[in-house]
Parts: structure tokens; sequence; C-alpha cells
């Protein structure tokens, strides 16, 4: 078996308010890996923290403890400008995530990839109209067919984007409670009391067999 291309090696970000008590604001941890030429679906409520999740693959958001390895590399100790050879964040409108970065980058590694292994594609703006959305799909295909990695998250709000999801995505992760769990298929993750809570009223479109 090959080695994964992404490793989310004991990865935490905490946020804490207070100067003096420093209580917890904030807190999620993962400790998971994953293979190339799939796509993964993530699901989760707002401020649950799936774009701080994406900003930590992407390199742009330093975890808090751990580490993030892409194809063997640690993002977080690759130059700021190369990056995005490892893995590449598109917020919402397809713009590209960048942070501020502090430490000088001739001290830091260089990108070993000359173009991204790894897509994070967060909330995408699905056009129902002129065949966008089957245009999206097959870019989708695409770069999982190159051996990419590709995160799809969504906040569905119609059965549409279940749809979606249900057609495109090999995997699933939920992101809730300060950890992020991993289903094999969209069922498994609906079973689950805490995504079947947080998808409401589409439960049941997610649990309905596909129609042809």
């Amino acid at each position: 078996m090959s080695d994964p291309l992404l490793v989310l090696d004991r990865v935490g970000k905490v946020y804490r308010r207070g100067r003096l008590s420093r209580e917890t604001a904030f807190r999620l941890d993962i400790d998971r890996s994953f293979a190339g030429r799939q796509i993964v679906g993530v699901l989760g409520p707002n401020g649950a923290g799936k774009t701080t999740l994406f900003e930590m693959i992407a390199g742009s958001n330093q975890p808090t403890s751990g580490q993030v390895r892409i194809a063997g590399q640690d993002i977080h100790r690759v130059r700021p400008r190369e990056r995005d050879r490892l893995a590449i964040h598109y917020h919402q409108s397809y713009q590209v995530r960048r942070f501020r970065h502090l430490r000088p980058a001739w001290l830091m590694e260089r990108a070993a990839s000359p173009y991204p292994l790894v897509h994070l594609f967060d909330e995408p703006q699905f056009n129902t109209q002129d065949g966008y959305i089957g245009f999206m799909l097959d870019f989708f295909r695409r770069l999982k067919g190159e051996d990419r990695l590709v995160f799809v998250c969504l906040h569905p709000t119609a059965p549409f984007q279940i749809d979606i999801l249900r057609e495109i995505c090999d995997r699933f992760l939920f992101v809730g409670g300060g950890a992020v769990r991993g289903f094999d298929d969209l069922p498994a993750a609906v079973a689950e009391p805490a995504v079947r809570r947080y998808l409401g009223a589409l439960a049941d479109h997610a649990e309905a067999e596909p129609t042809v």
C-alpha cells in the first residue's frame, strides 16, 4: 500500500480568550490520513471549524499542536509562496485564501511539487443554470483522475446539494463538537445522530435511494 498523500498527525487548534484565565473559546482536533485519488465531502455547522481545518491543511493557519504533512512535507515548514504547490484553498467564490507570514522564506523548505496535490473547495457556489454544476463536477473528477486529493465542503440548504455530495464523494467528514469524524459513505454519515441533527429536514433525502 502506498503512503498517504495527506497526514494530519495529532493536529489541534485552540483559540483562547481572556488575558488572565485564558479559557478555551474554540478547539478542534484531528488525527487522520488520506490517500490521493479521492473526493471527500466535508459537512458541519457554521463555526465548527471547517474553514479552520482547510486553512491548517493549506498552511495558512498554524496548528497549535501536531503536524500537517503533504507528500511527506510539513506544509508549515514550506515557503509561504510555494505552499499552494502542495495544497490550495479555494474559499467560497474560488478565491485563494492567504494569510501573512512573519518567518523569512529563505529559512524554509522549497515545495517538492510543482502543482497542487490537495484541493480544498470551501462552500463553492453552485450555479444551477447553464450547465455550471456539471462543469464543476467534471473538474472535481478530473482532479481525482490526476491522483489529487479533493475536499468539497458544503453547507447543504437544498436537496440538490445533497445529490451533488452523494454523486461525487468517495467518503465524508463531519466537523463538530471539536472533533472530525470520518464516514465511508453518506448513509453511514446520516446514521450518526449529530449529522442527522445538522442536516435537519434534509436527512431523509440523504437517506433515500438516489433516483436514476
